[in-house]
């Protein structure tokens, strides 16, 4: 049973007021009886007549029109404007002589707010090579140096570094065992890109892997002939992400995340160069004590010397 919250009678109450009446007591009095107003009394009695003792419940507050309901029809008809000849919000509105923002109001309820949300989702592929340096992910962070504490930490925009320029963060994260590395230089450029390469593939050499792939997007840096010249010399094969498609180099862009949420904003630093100076000792946890989960929860580093393990 549902009361309303301002209700000064309960049904057994009602009951009472019914009974009284019926009996022969005069309206009025039974009103004062029960402090209420003698349209009350009336109500209950011909509710009573209605529908006997059951109708002395509260009714559920539920209108009975709803003026502003769209109608059913009319989104139907929405819908297969918009489905069938893929019309616009104001399109659709003068076709069916309706207010734009009621047309807008049912695509947004249709889940079709966008042209684009008509297309059936992008299926993603999602693939891992075998062995370390089968293919290893290379991509670009620029995060912007500071003097002081950042604006993220105190809030005053008109306390910024201005003019204080940017670290170019370089990452390297192999595709088998989601081990990362992390440079920063002072500048991006083709020569930063092809260094970057060229200390990658020294540091898996020196772990006994050779780089096979190179998974880079189609920015300047990574087409220039210098960064080609390096992995002529490694002897590594460039693949190009396809223009638009940041999921191919997925790994690359979860590891910055990663990066920047557990290193670069983890905590106020007092400038840019106490950042950088973290940033060695940051990718040791990563590799060497962080679980993954993309890896049943080992470490990149296990993950490593589990992949070479079986191999050998």
């Amino acid at each position: 049973m549902i009361m309303h919250p301002l209700a000064r009678t309960t049904p057994l109450i009602r009951a009472e007021i019914v009974a009284l009446v019926a009996g022969g007591e005069p309206v009025a009095e039974v009103a004062r009886r029960f402090a209420v107003s003698r349209e009350t009394v009336y109500k209950w009695l011909r509710r009573f007549r209605r529908g006997g003792e059951a109708a002395l419940v509260d009714r559920q507050p539920i209108a009975k029109r709803f003026p502003s309901k769209i109608p059913v029809k009319l989104i139907r008809a929405v819908s297969k404007l918009r489905r069938s000849r893929r019309l616009l919000g104001w399109q659709i509105a003068v076709a069916l002589s309706m207010a734009r923002s009621t047309v807008i109001k049912i695509l947004k309820k249709l889940g079709m707010a966008r042209i684009k949300d008509l297309e059936p989702p992008r299926l993603t592929q999602r693939y891992e090579y075998q062995r370390p340096g089968e293919l290893v992910h290379i991509d670009i962070k620029k995060l912007g140096r500071f003097a002081q504490v950042g604006h993220r930490i105190h809030g005053n925009l008109r306390r910024r570094s201005r003019g204080a320029g940017y670290d170019v963060v370089y990452v390297a994260v192999d595709d088998a065992s989601r081990y990362g590395t992390a440079r920063i230089y002072d500048n991006e450029d083709a020569g930063t890109a092809a260094a970057f390469l060229r200390y990658v593939a020294a540091a898996y050499k020196r772990r006994g892997v050779h780089i096979e792939r190179v998974m880079t997007d189609n920015g300047k840096v990574f087409t220039s002939f210098a960064f080609q010249a390096v992995l002529t010399e490694i002897g590594a094969r460039h693949i190009l992400t396809p223009v638009y498609t940041p999921q191919w180099n997925g790994k690359a862009e979860r590891f910055i995340q990663t990066m920047l949420r557990e290193w670069a904003y983890a905590i106020s630093y007092q400038n840019s160069d106490d950042r950088m100076a973290v940033l060695p000792a940051w990718l040791k946890y990563y590799n060497q004590e962080r679980q993954h989960s993309a890896i049943n929860y080992l470490t990149p580093a296990l993950r490593w010397r589990q992949i070479r393990q079986q191999s050998a």
